[in-house]
């Protein structure tokens, strides 16, 4: 799911890098309160850059990157190994397997070959490559690029290799980038179950030259309480499915009975009972284009359904789900190489579990609730590994009542998204908004988070977003692990640009490291209560706490105590931190105030406490008439040694001089204030600019600068145009 946003913001880039490895991350590990985080997997993952040595590879090694568009930043771990042809780079197995599967990615246009050798000895099988499913271009996102560089390949060795062998892929005839490979042990065939309806039995041809639609439709209607068996074969359907309900589909394993088609199940509706299990469907989209159903299910698959071991590949989306699911189960699942979402609950989702499922290569949301017409409610997220959405985000929730995301591990975020968001982004109405209790916990989040171009500033690993409406719901994120974020790990926004709050959010137990630039990213109004989040490595500051659009409101970080390593606040509002640069200095001569969160005890009409610190002397705020006294407070963001504030009304002549009676008071934590200043008269004159200067006491440290205004001779009412507030005296 996509959307655009203009603010002023300025671009980042960055670099950092951990490896992938044994269907895990290597470098990341769960926080200590839980165990750890994404799905139980029949492989384990090495990374093609893990062989650095002239032995291991005669290939160029690339990145890392973090730049939208380049071929590494779509890479697992950022990096992966360029061969040329007759270049090869070597594995050592991890464990005992018959079996790879590869990442790879060929040059636009090309076509061709891996040699495979198992220590030292080419085997007889290669694995074939192509650029065909990749460099999709959706020009129709806004702030999308040609991105999907990367392909899965898979092969059976033919042999059974050890863990500690060498497996070497080299490339013959063309460029292949190899990113990451998976090393299984894939089980003999399963039996045909007795009782069961075989495709082949009503005429499906194995061998894939025929069209076994038919064959598939007449299983089905013949299997009606039962099994529709699958045997090992490759079977070509050239029309979706419908009409499908109260039947199983099994296959021999996802190794061994492959279903060529890019549109399996099309159906509005069923009476459920469905069961997909243990066979590969494995389709030819090679673009993206939304109004097709190019899906492996498109629908519903009715109440009391189930999707497990299956191999789902080169399909628009795997499963988008709309209608009766009730309750359905998505478990065990491999989907790869999709143009957009790995699946989406498209609204009216109830009591619905995807877990245990390894995602990889989207090009959308790789696994999405998206509660369009009516809510999805009581559904979850638990237990998968995401890896390398290449267009959006690892995990998204847009609206939903008392949603799960539950220990998940997610990796590699390239562009558009975060790994993690919680939104209320709508799309479209009629949208149900999060509701009740939105329960995030146990979830790993490793280099996520990018850079949206269409905001002109990143994304966090973790984003919560009152797009459309203000959150309400009860947020509660808990046990979170964030590793090697190149921008920031937590971010809080209104990414439509209104300046929506975001409220009832508690953040609990959380582990950070080495986040690019800080750990709270604070862009709208509200609050959140952070407890024993714990940071090491912070690029810039702890926390960016900057409100958009400027006046909209306040966002309240809530100590709520054992939190450590990122106490500083970003000193600057005008820039965007850099990646690793830390904090700089503050400038003695910058204004404190501008862009700052202000408000007041009232205001008149349009003239609203944000225009005293927008940085244009001819706005200005005006307070609620002959209701004297009245406050504007302006927070600055942290403790900041003041030593001048200057106060503006606007130049023109128009403005007639004036004496405004007003004191200074301060704050370190926005409820104890004193006073500063005491109460006096100050003269706004047109001919002296309309500006007065009120030095501070040295030593006054304050973070919430507050003027009490008592009287003014020119209007029965407090006015600025700007309140400005240096550490220069």
């Amino acid at each position: 799911m996509h959307s655009t946003r203009t603010v002023r913001r300025m671009p980042l880039a960055c670099a950092a890098a951990v490896a992938l490895a044994a269907g895990m991350l290597g470098a990341s590990t769960a926080h200590a309160a839980v165990a750890a985080a994404g799905a139980t997997l029949p492989f384990t993952s090495v990374e093609a850059e893990s062989a650095t040595t002239t032995t291991t590879t005669t290939g160029t090694r690339i990145g890392p990157d973090y730049t939208q568009g380049t071929l590494a930043s779509e890479a697992s771990g950022r990096q992966a190994v360029r061969l040329s042809a007759g270049r090869r780079v070597e594995f050592t197995a991890p464990r005992a397997a018959n079996a790879v599967n590869v990442s790879y990615s060929v040059p636009d246009g090309q076509s061709g070959t891996l040699d495979v050798y198992v220590n030292g000895t080419k085997i007889s099988r290669t694995l074939a490559v192509t650029s065909k499913y990749s460099y999709v271009d959706t020009s129709w996102i806004a702030g999308a690029k040609q991105h999907h560089f990367f392909d899965n390949a898979r092969l059976l060795l033919g042999q059974n290799v050890q863990a500690g062998d060498r497996i070497a892929l080299q490339a013959t005839s063309t460029q292949v980038t190899v990113d990451v490979a998976d090393f299984e042990q894939v089980a003999a065939a399963a039996a045909r179950p007795a009782g069961s309806v075989s495709v082949t039995d009503k005429g499906a041809d194995p061998s894939g030259q025929g069209d076994s639609t038919q064959a598939f439709r007449d299983a089905i209607s013949a299997a009606q309480g039962g099994i529709v068996w699958i045997p090992p074969g490759d079977y070509r359907v050239t029309s979706s499915l419908n009409g499908v309900q109260n039947v199983t589909l099994q296959g021999a394993g996802s190794w061994y009975s492959v279903v060529h088609t890019s549109r399996f199940i099309d159906q509005s509706s069923s009476s459920g009972g469905v069961r997909l299990k243990d066979f590969a469907v494995i389709g030819e989209v090679t673009e993206r284009v939304d109004s097709n159903p190019d899906n492996f299910v498109n629908g519903s698959l009715g109440p009391g359904s189930s999707v497990s071991g299956m191999w789902i590949q080169h399909l628009k989306v795997g499963l988008w789900l709309t209608g009766n699911n009730d309750n359905l189960v998505v478990e065990n699942n491999r989907i790869l190489d999709t143009t957009a979402d790995g699946l989406n609950l498209n609204g009216n989702a109830h009591g619905v579990r995807v877990s245990n499922n390894f995602l990889r290569n989207q090009g959308d949301d790789s696994l999405a609730m998206w509660s369009l017409n009516s809510p999805d409610t009581n559904s979850s997220f638990e237990n998968n590994t995401i890896s390398q959405p290449n267009l959006a985000n690892g995990i998204a929730v847009y609206g939903g009542t008392n949603i799960g995301v539950k220990n998940n591990l997610i990796s590699d975020t390239n562009a558009l998204g975060s790994g993690l968001a919680i939104s209320n982004q709508k799309f479209l109405d009629p949208f149900s908004p999060l509701a009740g209790t939105i329960t995030v916990d146990g979830n790993t989040l490793v280099r996520t988070g990018a850079v949206n171009p269409n905001w002109n500033h990143p994304m966090g690993a973790l984003r919560v977003d009152s797009y459309d409406s203000a959150i309400n719901a009860t947020v509660n994120i808990t046990n979170t692990t964030i590793t090697d974020s190149p921008y920031s790990a937590f971010e809080f926004v209104s990414g439509g640009g209104h300046g929506y709050p975001t409220s009832n959010i508690s953040v609990t137990g959380a582990t950070v490291k080495n986040t690019g630039t800080v750990v709270v990213q604070a862009e709208t109004p509200g609050a959140a209560r952070f407890s024993n989040v714990q940071a090491t490595g912070v690029g810039s500051a702890g926390v960016y706490n900057c409100p958009y659009p400027t006046g909209s409101g306040t966002f309240t970080v809530n100590d709520g105590g054992g939190n450590s390593g990122w106490s500083s606040t970003w000193s600057d509002c005008s820039a965007w931190p850099q990646p690793g640069q830390g904090n700089p200095p503050p400038d003695p001569n910058a204004n404190l105030a501008k862009g700052r969160p202000a408000t007041a005890t009232g205001s008149q009409d349009v003239y609203t406490p944000g225009k005293a610190v927008d940085g244009d002397a001819n706005s200005y705020w005006e307070s609620t008439n002959n209701a004297f006294p009245q406050a504007i407070t302006v927070d600055l963001g942290s403790s900041q040694a003041v030593r001048r504030l200057v106060l503006k009304l606007p130049p023109s002549s128009a403005w007639g001089a004036r004496t405004q009676t007003l004191s200074v008071l301060g704050s370190t934590d926005g409820s104890s204030y004193t006073t500063v200043t005491g109460s006096q008269g100050y003269r706004f004159d047109p001919a002296t600019g309309n500006t007065v200067t009120i030095p501070l006491p040295a030593g006054t440290g304050l973070r919430y600068l507050r003027l009490n205004v008592t009287a003014n001779t020119g209007w029965p009412a407090g006015q600025f145009s700007e309140v400005e507030a240096y550490l220069s005296s």
